[in-house]
This record gives structure tokens, C-alpha cells and sequence, in this order.
């Protein structure tokens, strides 16, 4: 397979939420810690934490910050917040999220200091927020299977991927079930996304690679990539068959960076799998 090349030279201190619009043809991403969305050649900076968006159309976005969902314009750079997010507690900020095959959109919030089960995963659809799981510490790898039947998520530290059944509007049918358990392992579950034939491609924070795992939670591939903190991936490019992955630099040893100089960058990988179109948040 070929290796993995930096799609682009941008050093983030915290890489994620990569976002491939299907209409723009065109990828995002952000720095968490660095209040920026990205895109190549562009760079929107903004007063609040912001980590995840889903597009609502060509020229708008849903980003979560850390106290609201906002609905962002790409060219005037107007950000107008839409609905608070655990707006009442200052001790949270939004982390990973995704839109849904429903047009809903979901996403997890945690502890500033990453304080065990001070986050939630939520979804907000047509209009409304509702908490779906309480009592998350690190909110990650939200993403869904191809026929909207099925969403995943993981809570980081404790090293499972969780599957949960949805009914025909999106909302959980049914309690989480394990569907990848990393806990023998030294892999923790970050970003993932699910390609077109049902397989589920999970970024693992320190291990230098993305693991893709079958619809029954087998590993049955893993990519390598030049960055040991790789947070979240997105598939894109023509065909939707590059593989994108983000990656962080922060909390690195300055040896580490020395020895890992392509720490942070955002990466891409031509991949022999086709994955999901984005799908479009429903205001």
C-alpha cells in the first residue's frame, strides 16, 4: 500500500472533525486548542473553542463550539449561534461529532480537564437537543453504518467502541452494545468513520495508525501513519476513496517532535475502499 503523505503542512496543537463537503469537494478540519477551522490555502479563526461541524449547504456549516451549535458562512465568516450546548456548565467543551443519515447531528462534550463522566453524547435534529448518553469522559468515534440503522461511539479511556440500534428517526432503539474492545490492547479509540461497505475506520490516539474494523468488530486492516497522536480520519477525493486523518501535536516531548517531524499535520492515503458522502444536517 502507499504511504500516507501530509495533505497539508498546518501544525495543530489538537487536529480533528475532518469534514469532506460533498458539494465543495473541498476538506475541513480544525484545531481545537487552536480555535481555527482549516482548509487548504484557508484559515477562519474563531473567539471559542471549536471542534466538529456538519454541512447544512454549500456555503454553511454546523459547528459545535464549546457552548453552542452555530451556523457558520464559509465566505462572509458570520458565525450565529443556533442552540446552546451544556451552555450552563463552564467546566465542558464539545469534542467529536458527526452528522447522521437522518440529517440530525451529533456530538459528545467533556471535561476542560478531561474529568471522568463530566461529558455527554447528544444529538440535536430539526431543532432540538436531546442528552443520548451521560457520564462520558472522552466522547469519540461518532460515526454510522450506510442504511442508518446502526451509530458508533466510543468514550476514549475506556478503550470500546460501542454500537447502539437506531429507530427509523435516528434516536438510540436500544442500549449500547460492544462492538470493538481495545482494553487488551494499547490502542485508545479516537475519531472513526464508516466507508460505503459497512467497515469502520477508527483513528488510535498514540499508536501512529487508523485500524479498520468488519461490520462484526474485527480488525482486518490497519495504515500507518507518520504522527503518533492520529485523532480522527475522513474519506474524500475523487470517488471518496483518499483516506484523510488528522493528528495532534500537543502534549509531545520536544525529542518527540524532532524524531516525528510531520507531528500535527493533517494526512491522506488513496485507499482501496470507497466511503460515505457526508451526510447533509437537516435545519
Amino acid at each position: 500500500m502507499t504511504a500516507a503523505t501530509v495533505y497539508d503542512d498546518t501544525i495543530c496543537l489538537l487536529g480533528e472533525g475532518p469534514l469532506w463537503h460533498p458539494l465543495r469537494r473541498e476538506l475541513f478540519w480544525f484545531d481545537i486548542l487552536g480555535r481555527t477551522l482549516h482548509s487548504k490555502g484557508r484559515h477562519w479563526r474563531f473567539e471559542r473553542v471549536v471542534t466538529a461541524a456538519g454541512w447544512v449547504d454549500e456555503d454553511r456549516l454546523l459547528v459545535a463550539s464549546d457552548r453552542a451549535l452555530s451556523l457558520f458562512t464559509l465566505s462572509s465568516g458570520r458565525n450565529e449561534d443556533i442552540c446552546p450546548l451544556d451552555a450552563d456548565n463552564p467546566g465542558t467543551r464539545s469534542n467529536d461529532g458527526r452528522a447522521d443519515p437522518q440529517g440530525g447531528f451529533w456530538i459528545g462534550t467533556m471535561g476542560l480537564g478531561e474529568e471522568k463522566g463530566a461529558g455527554a453524547i447528544w444529538r440535536w435534529y430539526r431543532g432540538t437537543l436531546r442528552q443520548l448518553f451521560p457520564e462520558i469522559s472522552i466522547p469519540n468515534a461518532i460515526c454510522f453504518a450506510p442504511d442508518g440503522r446502526t451509530a458508533y461511539f466510543a468514550d476514549t479511556p475506556e478503550k470500546i467502541i460501542h454500537r447502539v440500534a437506531l429507530d427509523a428517526e435516528g434516536w438510540p432503539a436500544g442500549a449500547p452494545e460492544i462492538h470493538v474492545d481495545l482494553r487488551d490492547t494499547p490502542h485508545f479509540p479516537d475519531g472513526a468513520v464508516v466507508d460505503s461497505a459497512g467497515t469502520l475506520w477508527n483513528a488510535q490516539w498514540g499508536s501512529f495508525r487508523v485500524a479498520a474494523y468488519d461490520r462484526d468488530g474485527r480488525e482486518v486492516a490497519a495504515i500507518p501513519f507518520p504522527a503518533a497522536q492520529t485523532s480522527c480520519p475522513a474519506f474524500g477525493g475523487e470517488g471518496l476513496r483518499t483516506l484523510f486523518c488528522t493528528s495532534a501535536a500537543a502534549g509531545q516531548s520536544q525529542r518527540h517532535l524532532l524524531d516525528n517531524p510531520e507531528t500535527g499535520r493533517t494526512f491522506a492515503i488513496p485507499v482501496d475502499t470507497s466511503g460515505q458522502a457526508e451526510h447533509r444536517v437537516i435545519l
